[in-house]
């Protein structure tokens, strides 16, 4: 088999140029989307670090309130907010909370709208379902080597990866919420003198919410399982500790930072939880 070995296919050689061109022509590009994600990311961090910590849990809670109507899950959120005050984890909760809600904007952003096309254009559907298995497929950890190099490190290189990652969940769970869409009903929209554009907004749209909501639910979660590989790339967050703590096994920082990012799991789970009545 070495004739195998020695004909080997240049797959990294490629990329490596791919990767070079796109560094020595494509800067001005990347420098503009740096620029307005970093913006982003620095407006929600303001808005997150700004105010004192009980007006942004308070807000948090009325939010919560807003969609659940339920006092339990509010009570519930308010105690998670306040363990991970007790913690002292306040400040690398917003930070992470930023990075997650900047993805959440970017991945819904791109994701709904394809979703909603993938749903109307099956061949399209079948084109994207390749790349989205690899872009979920591929080790996160090779996302962060082109992101450093088009970005350098901090918070945008991060977010790059981690969008890269989650954008498959809400273009499938988007898809499958519209393809869904029972016929009959369509049918009767059509018959009373829905146009296209009704039938999107006043029926397939409301009848894909669920799914949407779960699509921005698991951009949500995936985000947060990003959180310790974007610290990586010098993202600031819950990402930190963990690492720290694994750098010098240290089993109580560890243990705390990574229980805090599952009580922000729940609490972000538990405000977005939407069902069908």
């Amino acid at each position: 088999m070495d004739w195998l070995t020695d004909n080997k296919i240049p797959v990294g050689k490629a990329a490596k140029l791919i990767f070079d061109w796109l560094k020595d022509h494509a800067g001005p590009l990347f420098d503009a989307i740096a620029a307005v994600l970093d913006g982003m990311i620095a407006a929600i961090l303001y808005v997150l670090t700004a105010p004192p910590a009980a007006v942004v849990i308070a807000v948090f809670v009325g939010v919560t309130w807003l969609l659940q109507r339920n006092w339990k899950t509010c009570l519930l959120v308010l105690l998670g907010f306040l363990f991970i005050v007790n913690q002292g984890y306040w400040k690398n909760t917003a930070e992470s909370l930023t990075l997650i809600l900047a993805s959440c904007v970017v991945c819904m952003a791109a994701g709904v709208p394809i979703g909603i096309a993938a749903a109307h254009r099956p061949r399209l559907y079948a084109a994207m379902t390749p790349i989205l298995d690899l872009m979920q497929t591929l080790p996160t950890f090779v996302y962060l080597i082109p992101a450093i190099v088009f970005f350098g490190l901090g918070m945008v290189p991060g977010l790059i990866a981690t969008v890269i990652f989650v954008l498959p969940a809400p273009i499938r769970l988007t898809q499958l919420g519209v393809a869904s869409t029972p016929v009959a009903l369509k049918e009767a929209a059509t018959a009373f003198g829905a146009t296209h554009r009704q039938l999107l907004w006043k029926v397939e749209l409301p009848w894909a919410l669920p799914q949407i909501m779960a699509g921005l639910n698991q951009t949500i979660m995936l985000s947060l399982s990003m959180v310790v590989i974007a610290a990586l790339v010098g993202a600031n967050g819950l990402g930190i500790p963990v690492v720290r703590a694994l750098q010098s096994v240290n089993t109580a920082q560890g243990f705390e930072s990574g229980f805090v990012i599952v009580v922000v799991a729940i609490i972000l789970d538990r405000m977005l939880r939407v069902t069908r009545k």
